[in-house]
């Protein structure tokens, strides 16, 4: 009898042409090696997953989610462990549990949270180069806690939207977004209903405007409402970003 298993998924993006799964074979994704990994551990050449979030390449993850429908007699809690043999070391089922037939891991996401990572000092870490987008300018957390409270709230984010993103509508709900230092890293966390196709790494790449200097935290409010990609700040570096967790009722 088959089962619906979610599986959460952490992994470093840094080797991967992102998330989703590519027609060409030469392209690595994180979902290509979870999907063969599933097949050989299921001995199911035809077992395919289904993810509940598209992260692009270099984007890292803690809490990314996806199905399997399954017959087997291990039992979910034992797939994470079961299958760690499978994977590249950059990528870890770190839970599994059985779920209704009927539960989809993107349709029935209720909120996903995300953080962006900033180094911010005189000279770069090497180690956190893969991790974070490197800042010089001193950045002010105080003007870009100011800036972000523009985002908080439903808004149309059509000025936050890459170009080429296939949507029925730009409208979207955020629930939190705030920053913190830690040091020099520099960290923005931002909790939402969903995000359009590089949303938050141009919602951070604003801030670190506001937060360099280069933009007022007052405009904020004015690029939302003006709906203008070119008036918002510049799309961030992937390598920054990470899916901390997607949330269901």
């Amino acid at each position: 009898m088959l089962k619906r298993i979610l599986l959460t998924i952490a992994y470093d993006g840094t080797n991967y042409s992102g998330w989703q799964k590519q027609k060409n074979p030469d392209v690595i994704t994180v979902e290509g090696e979870l999907t063969k990994a599933l097949q050989q551990l299921f001995r199911n050449p035809e077992l395919e997953c289904i993810g509940a979030s598209r992260t692009d390449a270099g984007v890292h993850a803690l809490g990314q989610r996806a199905i399997i429908d399954v017959d087997t007699t291990i039992p979910a809690e034992k797939i994470p462990l079961a299958i760690r043999s499978f994977l590249p070391a950059d990528i870890i089922v770190t839970k599994a549990e059985e779920v209704d037939g009927e539960f989809h891991p993107r349709f029935d996401c209720v909120k996903k949270t995300y953080e962006y990572r900033f180094w911010n000092a005189p000279v770069k870490n090497p180690k956190e180069r893969l991790y974070s987008t490197y800042v010089q300018k001193p950045l002010d957390i105080d003007r870009m806690n100011e800036g972000v409270k523009a985002f908080i709230g439903t808004h149309d984010f059509a000025a936050f939207c890459a170009a080429g993103a296939q949507v029925s509508t730009t409208i979207r709900t955020i629930f939190d977004c705030h920053v913190e230092r830690a040091g020099e890293s520099v960290r923005m966390y931002v909790t939402g209903d969903g995000f359009l196709y590089n949303m938050v790494r141009i919602i951070a790449g604003t801030l670190m405007a506001v937060g360099m200097g280069k933009m007022e935290p007052s405009a904020v409010a004015g690029i939302i409402a003006g709906c203008d990609r070119a008036k918002a700040g510049q799309t961030a570096e992937p390598q920054g970003l990470t899916l901390v967790e997607i949330f269901y009722e």
